[in-house]
């Protein structure tokens, strides 16, 4: 597959792995109710923030929307949009490195660009997340005016590059079906089915020869004649097919399904009621402004909401309907959403409005001055952008309350609209002597340490946790069954993260990952093996002493061993993790436990 290649290529493929995982920590909570906790505001450095996220995020995002710096070579006061190219290559590289990583299976990725970058956005893209997960790009049409002192052309529309993370998985809704869609439809027939529209029976032959793979049934090759209503013999246009047997052809003429024409004598057509069509039309890659707002319209939301002072920090912001119709595509109620360049907070606000879950990212004080004003008048129900379109903020629940007399009466619902956590990057998880920062919590490192271990987000201490789930106030992390070691973010320099059918940039099939764990007498295929974590860090097991907390001592292993007979897998091999391990070799070999030492055998990697 074809790879772009630029000034420090190659150390742009290592950022990603070399970023520091940092804490978030809450900086305080804005609105009350069911998903308060599930949304968050974080404000600062995009990289770092994403490499936070990981340990608590990874495989969970189901839609990621970003509108980065365009390099349009002009200096805007909230970020810097004057890279050069080459810049702009390594800084976008490492980002959508660790967006892939966050990315559910079935989820996919938005990104909003111009033509200065557009095309090598595409191809980045394709080297990261694959060319096969390549969905689409569309055109947004941004604006309707004209502007005559351009050099050439008055720039009219941005890009939107779609990828999915895995393109067999990925399901997208369809779009409502408009008003000019529905004028496709009529009943020119007064068919009692109600209104239709009509298609070729015939497709094309030279277009990889689909037509005749469509039409041949048997021996036949879609060239037959059909016979019209008057009797006279009708063939498919030159260099075309039938799309159908003569069989299926004759059924569709004797249901009444082909249409040919008011007097009989046109070319037949297939008939499409509308009352047997999928809800929805599936969305085209032009995005007209009159559908999805254009960048006045944005504007014109930020004055509603915040003044003057937003349209001179964000020259071309996204108007909520874009991002609603982005949103509406690729999610459902309760998705996650994320945003790593939130900008204004569109895609927060609309995410919110929808029922979505979201993560927005954004560095500097206007995450504070300008995000978070934004979102707090979400949820308090604001009527600007999407609002009326999705019932946001229109309370119509009520309740029957009585009234003094005790009397029943309907009474309304006061309005929850949710809320979020505002969050800011804390310490790095370890200091620069490698040593855990002294403000990492239990909780944090068992969730830092599964992710590294296994490549998914811990769970946390579950509600109603199942068997195999961590326990509270132990230090049983959980139990995984490991089919192959976690390949973690590429360091290999030039080498790309995903590519086409598995290959890398020459052609060579990638190497597979070798087993976690491989028995005597393996013959190398993957084998499932169940392994139990434990964690001995910051006095767990109520005592910080070598003989009850953080060290791996007899007395220790004895409650360890004890506690791990009441798992779903007490057969399974121990992975313990702590400060220091007081036992032999063949001590350990007999329990069957593997020792990690803290913090040397849990550093980023």
């Amino acid at each position: 597959m074809p790879t772009l290649d630029w000034l420090n290529r190659s150390a742009a493929f290592t950022t990603a792995a070399n970023v520091p995982y940092r804490l978030l920590d809450a900086v305080a909570t804005y609105g009350s109710g069911p998903g308060t906790t599930d949304n968050l505001l974080i404000q600062g450095d995009n990289l770092e923030a994403l490499k936070g996220l990981l340990p608590f995020y990874r495989g969970q995002v189901k839609c990621i929307f970003i509108d980065p710096p365009y390099n349009t070579q002009s200096a805007f006061e909230h970020y810097d949009d004057n890279l050069e190219h080459a810049q702009w290559l390594s800084m976008m590289l490492p980002r959508l490195q660790l967006l892939r990583e966050l990315l559910r299976d079935d989820g996919s990725i938005w990104v909003t660009i111009d033509d200065n970058e557009g095309h090598y956005l595409k191809v980045l893209m394709d080297e990261v997340f694959g060319r096969g997960n390549f969905v689409a790009t569309a055109t947004w049409q941004k604006t309707t005016s004209v502007h005559n002192n351009a050099e050439f052309f008055s720039s009219a529309s941005d890009q939107l590059q779609v990828h999915a993370k895995n393109r067999d998985h990925f399901l997208f809704n369809r779009i409502p079906r408009s008003e000019r869609n529905a004028n496709d439809y009529s009943n020119p027939d007064n068919d009692h089915r109600g209104s239709w529209s009509s298609s070729p029976l015939h497709v094309s032959l030279t277009s990889g020869q689909r037509g005749a793979q469509y039409a041949r049934s048997g021996t036949s090759t879609g060239l037959f004649p059909m016979l019209s209503p008057g009797g006279a013999k009708v063939y498919p246009p030159a260099g075309r097919a039938w799309a159908y047997s003569e069989e299926t052809l004759a059924s569709m003429e004797s249901e009444k399904k082909i249409w040919w024409g008011k007097d009989g004598s046109n070319q037949p057509r297939l008939k499409r009621f509308l009352s047997e069509q999928l809800d929805g039309v599936v969305p085209t890659t032009i995005w007209l402004s009159s559908e999805v707002g254009h960048n006045q319209e944005a504007k014109a939301e930020m004055l509603a909401l915040r003044g003057s002072l937003d349209s001179e920090l964000f020259a071309t912001p996204k108007p909520e309907r874009l991002i609603q119709r982005i949103l509406h595509i690729a999610t459902n109620p309760r998705d996650l959403v994320l945003d790593s360049f939130l900008g204004s907070g569109t895609t927060a606000a609309v995410a919110h409005k929808m029922g979505r879950r979201w993560i927005g990212i954004e560095m500097g004080e206007h995450a504070a001055t300008h995000c978070l004003p934004r979102l707090q008048k979400v949820i308090d129900g604001e009527q600007g952008g999407i609002s009326k379109a999705v019932g946001w903020g229109q309370n119509t629940a009520h309740v029957k309350a009585a009234n003094g007399s005790g009397e029943l009466f309907e009474a309304p619902v006061p309005w929850q609209g949710g809320g979020f956590r505002f969050m800011q990057l804390g310490a790095p998880v370890f200091d620069a002597q490698g040593r855990i920062h002294p403000d990492v919590r239990f909780a944090t490192l068992a969730a830092f340490i599964w992710q590294q271990e296994t490549g998914h987000t811990w769970t946390g201490y579950p509600a109603s946790p199942a068997p195999c789930d961590a326990r509270q106030g132990t230090p049983y992390l959980g139990t995984h069954s490991i089919v192959n070691s976690y390949l973690r973010i590429s360091d290999k320099g030039s080498e790309p993260i995903s590519a086409l059918n598995g290959s890398d940039s020459d052609g060579a099939t990638q190497p597979s990952p070798q087993p976690a764990h491989e028995g005597p007498g393996s013959t190398g295929a993957p084998q499932p093996t169940d392994v139990a974590h434990y964690l001995l860090f910051n006095g767990i097991l109520g005592d910080k002493r070598p003989a009850g907390g953080n060290v791996l001592t007899r007395d220790v292993l004895d409650a360890l061993l004890a506690l791990h007979a009441s798992t779903p897998s007490p057969a399974a091999p121990l992975l313990v993790y702590g400060e220091a391990c007081r036992l032999g070799p063949a001590r350990l070999a007999l329990a069957n436990v593997t020792f990690k030492h803290i913090p040397y055998d849990v550093r980023a990697r």
